[in-house]
């Protein structure tokens, strides 16, 4: 199958799929042109549970001490890589992900409209692991080729200031010749 096969109507068919609320439509004429790479871990410094999921799906308990700041956020973004390497989808391709936020990429503001969103389970502390690599390689390769994105960035970089992810733990390395930075 070659990468332009992989996706339907925005939806990677080997990614697990969760349907986010937190999307609308991109500015009309917008196109997908850079992938923005993240991290998260929910609580703070916890890998695996269904934090995320629950972030991405306006189900965190107001009542967890952990995360009770969180749940009035509405914030999605299109792909959550975990720390085994398996790729979870929330939002469809084609519409805009919540992950950005107030941001700047060469003087082009909003970055959502724009972008794909894709989070990686991590910290700023911890070294991200061999599985989670190979899925992000293989998952950008695959949106360069059915989408034309040629440029990738970190939200550290659109939120300078405001922003440290994915954080100096992650190698950017792999990505380097396949994507303008």
């Amino acid at each position: 199958m070659t990468t332009e096969q992989q996706f339907e109507r925005g939806w990677l068919k080997n990614a697990t799929r969760i349907d986010s609320p937190n999307f609308d439509d991109r500015p009309d004429g917008a196109s997908i042109d850079l992938m923005v790479l993240h991290h998260i871990s929910l609580p703070a410094g916890v890998f695996s549970g269904d934090g995320v999921t629950r972030l991405f799906t306006n189900q965190i308990d107001a009542q967890d001490p952990l995360l009770a700041e969180l749940s009035a956020l509405r914030v999605s973004a299109h792909f959550f890589v975990r720390r085994t390497g398996e790729i979870v989808q929330f939002v469809d391709l084609r519409k805009r992900a919540w992950h950005a936020g107030v941001s700047c990429w060469r003087g082009r503001e909003r970055c959502n409209d724009f972008s794909v969103g894709i989070e990686i389970e991590g910290d700023s502390e911890t070294a991200f692991t061999r599985e989670q690599y190979q899925s992000v390689v293989t998952l950008t390769d695959s949106v360069k080729a059915a989408f034309s994105v040629n440029a990738m960035t970190t939200h550290a970089e659109i939120a300078f200031g405001r922003k440290i992810d994915p954080g100096a733990k992650f190698d950017l390395s792999p990505f380097k010749a396949a994507f303008s930075f």
